[in-house]
């Protein structure tokens, strides 16, 4: 067994297939020259500088796992010896019997000749290190979960920081506008200036040009506008890709041999009836048990409900499930306080919920999520009662589809914030 990409998702591919019974011979096959290690702690311990080394705990011989770093794998052959074939890596060819794809995702960059960053290995986050020195001007491009995450470590730095973000709202492609809103004032908060609707032409010496043609000087750029699964190299291999590796709900790709778990993989969700995509910590620690399983012929499924968290401007927020399909919702508590949550309902039927300094909520929450649990809505806007104590027993009528939402912490049909009430 050969398993490529050696962050935690290979990792834990390694281990699971150890812990369910493989006894063969596995390596792992990792890009970059690090053995694996963590990666939430790089915009935060890391870029701060509390951190330099985020390495996993790994007792190689006790795995009886062959490690090759800096090994770049560029694509698959057939060969006569083996069913599986031949991974073709910059240090020679690799034959397989079976292999597991784990090659996560790549940042994606802006046009232009000038220097950007982009925070995605322990390399990147070193070097941006070193650039964040007080009155540094940084320009981080993007709103998003690592755009804020590096935006709020920046300032903490002492850095003059500005955020471009061409959505209305920070977070607004997670949590919506409306949602994503009620985050803007903790960039006044942290010092840092947030310049919303705002589309990036180029990224140039010295700066940034915008569409519409404005300039904006900058000591250091970084890029955090999302990322693509890494699969380019797959082409012509007959593994079914686009984007991600496609794989069904137990995660096994249009080859029976080959398994593919974490950020490259697409799986088939039954939970949600669509195809799905997570470039998270919760997905790469946990989806490998599965592809394992499914590798070794044993039978599981990979269906979770999405979870991710972030640290950003001292504050703790987590997101469970899927609000797509949610017609309503609930706020508990008031953003201005300590903190508050978002629960998603369709009908009284949960389907995801953000916390903010709230883990008691999300550890309830992510729970009740899980089952679809229907939930009194009369009971859910009163912050001091525990979600648990909300959940209604299956036989219980279900509520009005027609009916408004009877509580008043709905925050469905509030206004959308003017245009001045959020900080530029």
């Amino acid at each position: 067994m050969i398993v490529v990409g050696a962050g935690l998702a290979g990792l834990r591919a390694v281990e699971a297939l150890r812990a369910r019974g493989f006894g063969g011979a596995l390596t792992l096959v990792g890009a970059e020259p690090h053995p694996p290690y963590d990666r939430p702690p790089l915009s935060k311990d890391v870029l701060a500088g509390a951190a330099d080394d985020t390495a996993l705990p790994v007792d190689w011989a006790a795995l009886d796992c062959v490690f090759r770093p800096d090994t770049h794998a560029t694509g698959l052959r057939p060969h006569a010896g083996h069913p599986g074939g031949v991974l073709v890596t910059t240090a020679g060819e690799l034959p397989w019997d079976g292999l597991v794809l784990a090659t996560g995702a790549h940042a994606v960059r802006l046009p232009g000749t000038g220097p950007q960053h982009v925070l995605r290995t322990v390399d990147d986050a070193r070097r941006l290190r070193a650039l964040l020195t007080p009155g540094a001007r940084v320009v981080v491009v993007g709103a998003g979960w690592i755009g804020a995450e590096t935006a709020a470590t920046a300032a903490a730095r002492g850095c003059r920081v500005t955020v471009l973000e061409a959505s209305p709202a920070p977070l607004s492609q997670a949590l919506g506008v409306r949602l994503g809103a009620l985050t803007a004032p903790w960039y006044a908060e942290a010092g840092v200036a947030l310049r919303l609707g705002v589309r990036v032409a180029s990224v140039d010496e010295g700066g940034l040009t915008l569409a519409d043609g404005e300039f904006v000087a900058a000591d250091v750029v970084v890029t955090g506008v999302g990322a693509r699964p890494g699969t380019g190299w797959l082409a012509g291999s007959g593994i079914v890709t686009g984007p991600g590796v496609v794989v069904d709900g137990a995660l096994r790709t249009s080859r029976p041999d080959v398994v593919a778990a974490g950020d490259c993989a697409s799986w088939w969700s039954a939970r949600y009836g669509r195809r799905t995509t997570a470039e998270h910590w919760d997905t790469a620690l946990n989806a490998p048990d599965v592809a394992a399983a499914s590798l070794l012929g044993q039978d599981a499924v990979y269906d979770p409900v999405p979870y991710v968290w972030s640290e950003q401007f001292g504050r703790m927020l987590q997101y469970a499930g899927d609000h797509t399909g949610a017609d309503r919702t609930v706020l508990r508590g008031t953003p201005d306080g300590p903190g508050w949550t978002v629960l998603w309902l369709r009908g009284d039927r949960l389907e995801a919920l953000l916390t903010v300094d709230r883990p008691r909520d999300m550890a309830q929450g992510r729970k009740l999520a899980a089952r679809s649990a229907r939930l009194d809505t009369a009971l859910l806007a009163d912050p001091d009662v525990p979600l648990t104590r909300a959940a209604l027993p299956p036989d219980a009528p279900a509520a009005s589809p027609n009916a408004p939402a009877p509580y008043a912490g709905s925050v469905r049909n509030a206004p959308a914030p003017a245009p001045d009430a959020i900080p530029r």
